[in-house]
């Protein structure tokens, strides 16, 4: 880490010890922070860097493909990524056009990637599965409902979940894929207002989703879905001092029964603090801080009991790869 990056990182857990509520453990001078969740940095993507890119996890091993490039190429490079030896292997490329802002699921050991827009801008519906053990893409049924960007994936038990984003204005309906039928179903739609650029991410069966924005307006809402009940049940909106939860275009995973979000931008949010969300107790507390560049639109996958956070960008298009395990006491020293 450079002498002004630690010194940039110390001054955010200073602040983060007397400004956030359940926030940082201890701060002090020392680049050890006390506080448990620590990020170490793994092998950066082969393929190039680049910001609004879809995944997906399959077993052990994460698949990342599409997104733009800093040239503003769409791209259809698929890549998969093997924590066992933190090394990222070529994949055949995606079959449908190269997009922007699509969304990525997995599902009965098949992966999905669809909607998000082309090189002219226009809103996609297409999506195509992926399969790893022949390696090779085939084109399924659209998606039910309209073509769209920055929409929200996730699957539970072996069904995909895709909704919200925009559609030439913003929408909230969800729609359920099951790769038994292989046709899209319209669920119950997604209880908070409608959005793009929200998080979720699945624990013990249910999902969990919100943030992101409504025509600029940041959203402070949470959700959880039971697909068993095709019911969405609001959950404690973030209070006042955690309104840097509240951002659009982050990214997120769960580990253990708890959930993590980070990265993305918002009305007086930073990507750099790490929230943890405990769903047996519906709260949030903060764990240490991302120590990578800030950045959106970025891609976030748990594998096992750790979290990564990958490509991305602000200002430049990214390709590093952060691994979080929060077990571990935060070192800002590492790098």
């Amino acid at each position: 880490m450079s002498r002004f990056r630690g010194q940039w990182v110390n001054a955010l857990l200073f602040v983060g010890c007397v400004g956030w509520a359940g926030g940082l453990a201890s701060c002090n001078s020392s680049s050890t922070t006390g506080t448990l969740g620590d990020w170490t940095k793994g092998s950066s993507l082969d393929g190039v860097a680049r910001t609004g890119a879809s995944s997906f996890v399959i077993g052990t091993i994460a698949y990342l493909g599409t997104g733009v490039d800093a040239d503003n190429n769409r791209l259809t490079d698929f890549w998969a990524y093997d924590p066992s030896k933190n090394a990222w292997t070529q994949k055949a490329n995606y079959a449908g056009v190269g997009r922007i802002y699509g969304v990525g699921f997995a599902a009965a050991n098949k992966g999905y990637i669809g909607t998000g827009t082309n090189a002219n801008g226009d809103r996609l519906k297409d999506f195509y599965e992926y399969d790893p053990s022949a390696n090779t893409w085939k084109k399924i049924a659209d998606f039910g409902g309209s073509a769209r960007r920055l929409a929200t994936a996730f699957s539970i038990n072996n069904i995909g979940y895709v909704g919200t984003g925009f559609d030439g204005n913003f929408v909230k309906d969800m729609w359920s894929y099951n790769p038994t039928t292989a046709s899209w179903v319209q669920v119950a739609s997604y209880g908070g207002d409608k959005r793009v650029g929200a998080i979720a991410f699945v624990i013990d069966g249910k999902a969990y989703m919100g943030t992101g924005n409504n025509n600029g307006t940041v959203q402070r809402d949470w959700w959880m879905y039971d697909p068993t009940q095709n019911l969405w049940t609001q959950k404690l909106q973030f209070t006042t001092d955690q309104a840097a939860i509240a951002r659009s275009y982050g990214t997120g995973f769960a580990i253990n029964g708890k959930g993590y979000i980070v990265a993305g931008v918002g009305s007086g949010a930073t990507s750099t603090p790490v929230w943890q969300y405990d769903p047996a107790t519906d709260t949030w507390t903060t764990l240490g801080v991302f120590e990578g560049a800030d950045r959106q639109y970025a891609q976030g996958f748990a594998i096992g009991n750790k979290g990564y956070v990958t490509t991305g960008g602000v200002s430049s298009r990214a390709d590093d790869l952060w691994i979080f395990d929060p077990t571990v006491t935060q070192n800002t020293d590492a790098y």
